[in-house]
């Protein structure tokens, strides 16, 4: 039940990060859609760790292999079966972990739960498990393509270097041509900067993913409990080491009077749109029509290696210094999976709209 995502296009999940591999159902997806396996392994890539050097040193290849739910290369409306294999888990530098509860991690509440957690990797609550999500997210996006939407996400702030809030004044194909994938080249050179010195200290470093949505059509949402911005934070909290979220103006409109943050409509050739959008392209809990865009702050990794006090499983003072691989900063490979959970919700809203109507 708490392994699967959405309502009508639902991803379930499965797998852990130092076990034999990651994988996922999808139930809901549309018939008839084309589906290009090179597009997906390209999300794939732009997730997986190895892909520079401020990223974890691990080795995967992350291909994905689809066993259900495709016919030729097109979607059949049966459920879409695939998996990921681990091929180079290294669970031996775990093992000092065992009995000690990292602080910052799960793993003491994971054992609470349970009474027994898995702690190759951090098992289930590691953050290999959204391998499943950016699958998901691409088939997502390529439905979504049928009806106009796009959907980019990139790196807006690492630590104390950021970039201004309004999205609208860069340029997104400078996004994949950096390691960090920010729009902004100079900005992007002093957050790696930022992030290898953090990682040569041992340390890790948080920041902040935007992310924007253009051509959603209007009317996408509930009024009450199934707003549109309440499904994008959910689904935007729900990835590993998210602490926040906000859309539109978000806390920088609490500056503002109501006179201010309102956004006007006009007639625009026929088509009444909004001269502004401090809303972020959501109002009473439904899309607009105009451009959403929303901030998601990432923690800094909990993984530091660097030695730390703690406690045993006994509940005895200790210290700790975690060995393995490691993540300096999440934000570079966190945008494809902001992109790919805010696709399924999309569509996933996109499908329970086609549902409510005549």
């Amino acid at each position: 039940m708490f392994n699967s995502f959405g309502n009508i296009f639902r991803l379930t999940s499965f797998g852990e990060s130092h076990g034999k591999a990651i994988g996922g159902v999808i139930d809901g997806f549309p018939s008839g859609i084309r589906i290009d396996t090179s597009f997906v392994q390209q999300e794939l890539r732009r997730r997986r760790p190895g892909q520079s050097g401020i990223t974890t040193p691990r080795t995967e290849d992350d291909e994905v292999e689809f066993l259900s739910g495709i016919f030729n290369g097109i979607s059949t409306g049966c459920p879409i079966g695939f998996v990921v294999w681990n091929k180079n888990p290294q669970s031996k530098d775990y093992e000092n972990l065992k009995n000690i509860y990292r602080p910052s991690h799960a793993d003491y509440t994971y054992q609470i739960k349970y009474g027994i957690r898995d702690y190759r990797g951090g098992g289930r609550q590691s953050a290999r498990e959204t391998i499943a999500r950016v699958v998901g997210g691409a088939l997502a996006k390529t439905a979504l393509r049928q009806i106009g939407v796009s959907i980019t996400a990139y790196t807006s702030q690492v630590g104390g270097i950021r970039l201004d809030d309004d999205y609208r004044q860069y340029d997104f194909s400078e996004i994949e041509k950096n390691a960090v994938r920010c729009p902004d080249p100079e900005k992007a050179r002093q957050m790696e900067e930022l992030i290898r010195q953090v990682k040569a200290e041992g340390d890790t470093i948080g920041g902040v993913a935007t992310c924007v949505i253009q051509g959603c059509p209007i009317g996408l949402g509930q009024p009450v409990f199934g707003k549109l911005h309440a499904a994008l934070g959910n689904a935007m909290l729900s990835i590993n080491a998210v602490k926040a979220f906000e859309y539109g103006d978000g806390f920088k409109g609490l500056k503002q009077r109501g006179s201010e943050q309102n956004d006007v409509f006009y007639n625009h050739n026929g088509i009444i749109q909004t001269r502004t959008n401090h809303s972020g392209g959501i109002q009473g809990g439904i899309s607009n029509g105009q451009d959403i865009f929303f901030r998601v702050a990432f923690k800094p990794v909990a993984t530091v290696l660097m030695e730390q006090h703690t406690v045993n499983i006994d509940g005895i003072d200790t210290s700790m210094q975690a060995k393995g691989r490691h993540d300096p900063c999440v934000l570079p490979r966190a945008v494809p999976i902001v992109e790919a959970m805010a696709a399924m919700t999309l569509l996933d809203y996109y499908l329970i709209d086609k549902t409510t109507q005549l």
